[in-house]
């Protein structure tokens, strides 16, 4: 509930944003519609594998790292000159029983010279706000030796003191700057 909110209000602030940029005769186009980041790959990583219970029963991460909806991102331009366009975007962000990757906001530009009419060189640098990916701990039962214990859910049945799995928990966060420098000659 909390990510649709959020997500929603993204997308009406981008949007009143289209509007009012729109409504002074600059030209906003849709780059592209994505599904899926290297965050995606990274949570879809950490259910990978699982571990038996002393009493036999095998327990899987997929159920725990599994999302049902994965993270969508859309990216726009908002062309303010001929050498010069605003870049921004949202991504709506993606969430499991014990991952999570924050909804995230992408703004940037684009700046464009020509030396001469046929070799356009270009600059583009953009950032994402927010869209962490970040692990929730379990509780574990280690018996009457250990009692319940927070522990990393992967490294559970490891050989680690419950409290040093801890240290392993997953927090990445996605590439914060971009920076692309193009040149193209045509002969």
């Amino acid at each position: 509930m909390c990510i649709r909110l959020a997500a929603g209000y993204v997308l009406f602030v981008m949007a009143f944003f289209v509007s009012a940029m729109t409504a002074n005769g600059q030209e906003t186009s849709l780059i592209g519609i994505y599904q899926g980041s290297g965050l995606t790959a990274a949570a879809n990583h950490l259910g990978q594998g699982g571990y038996e219970l002393s009493g036999g029963t095998k327990v899987s991460f997929d159920k725990w790292y599994h999302s049902k909806w994965i993270d969508m991102r859309f990216e726009m331009l908002t062309q303010l000159s001929d050498d010069f366009g605003l870049l921004w975007g949202a991504s709506t962000g993606q969430h499991a029983e014990k991952v999570r990757i924050d909804p995230g906001v992408k703004l940037g530009f684009i700046l464009q010279k020509r030396p001469t009419p046929s070799t356009p060189l270009s600059l583009t640098v953009s950032s994402i706000l927010g869209g962490n990916l970040t692990e929730r701990p379990c509780t574990a039962d280690y018996g009457p030796v250990g009692g319940f214990q927070t522990v990393n859910c992967r490294l559970a049945a490891s050989q680690l003191r419950p409290a040093d799995t801890l240290k392993y928990m997953a927090n990445i966060n996605p590439s914060r700057l971009k920076l692309d420098l193009r040149f193209r000659g045509e002969f």
